[in-house]
């Protein structure tokens, strides 16, 4: 088998797909359902950024690099915003689709090895979502520092997989408590923490990175909100859990939490029907942190 036709193949596991890449790196399926959620969450940071794909104070960017680029839409836009600029989005597996502007290209990598582009080479590093996926993070960092052009930036995005209620009459139901105990255990066992969001900006600034800059968000997951935007949010976010619950958990808690599959799926519908009850408040919190390489 070649290469190239490696990198396309998937296995099956609890009916679902999973890259074969790196096999067992990373916990998400990679199969069309599970990508709709990658447009879901694109979406809800452009409701977010209010119509932003980023925050960092970018003029005219060059060379630019999407970690963790999935089915690669922000990849995409920005490409497409900056039809100057050299966009590369990389992923452990070729999940992406329709066409791609020709300042865009898409490469199979794996983010926690040793980079291969070359030094002080890009403007701008554009990382979200990767909770539980990164082993090292200090290494990591440093490979997006090593790699950014002095004055450069870098933007990481996070949530928080543990749903919190500010409301102190809100008694969030055990199963929301429990979803959190099993988010982080699970991935202590995985051994890549999935809880990172409150850390983004420490670690940032532990890299080297100069200007640090953190904005702090509330997704909530229902429209519970009065505001309107984030009443929208909220609407959006209830669909990624209703829909990603069962993706995000059955890798890890069949592999390493010994569960069966017809146990995560009761679990999760005991989820959905809490997330559906509209009786509580509840929210993820959302970190975005952006900083520059010093001159």
């Amino acid at each position: 088998m070649s290469l190239a036709s490696s990198l396309n193949q998937y296995k099956l596991e609890n009916n679902r797909a999973y890259h074969v890449y790196r096999d067992g790196s990373y916990w998400v399926p990679h199969d069309d359902e599970s990508l709709r959620l990658d447009l879901i969450a694109h979406h809800l940071f452009i409701l977010t950024f209010h119509d932003q794909l980023f925050l960092a104070p970018l003029t005219d960017p060059k060379r630019v690099i999407d970690i963790g680029t999935g089915i690669g839409v922000w990849a995409q836009d920005f490409a497409d915003k900056f039809p100057e600029a050299e966009v590369i989005g990389t992923d452990l597996s070729p999940c992406q689709r329709g066409p791609v502007p020709p300042n865009l290209t898409f490469e199979i990598d794996d983010a926690c090895s040793e980079w291969t582009h070359p030094l002080n080479h890009f403007d701008y590093v554009h990382v979200r979502l990767l909770y539980a996926s990164i082993r090292d993070w200090p290494a990591f960092y440093k490979e997006c520092y090593d790699h950014l052009t002095p004055g450069g930036y870098i933007e990481h995005a996070e949530i928080s997989p543990v749903l919190l209620s500010d409301d102190p009459n809100d008694d969030l139901e055990k199963i929301f408590y429990s979803q959190g105990a099993l988010a982080r255990e699970a991935s202590a066992r995985f051994g890549k923490q999935i809880v990172i969001q409150p850390h983004l900006k420490d670690m940032i600034e532990k890299a080297g990175f100069v200007d640090v800059i953190e904005h702090q968000y509330k997704w909530p997951i229902s429209d519970w909100p009065a505001d309107p935007r984030l009443k929208d949010v909220g609407r959006w976010n209830r669909e990624h859990w209703v829909e990603g619950l069962e993706p995000w958990t059955l890798r890890l808690l069949t592999q390493h939490m010994g569960w069966t599959q017809d146990e995560v799926k009761a679990w999760a519908a005991k989820v959905r029907t809490a997330i559906w009850s509209r009786k509580h408040k509840a929210y993820q919190p959302l970190s975005v942190v952006y900083a520059r390489k010093p001159l």
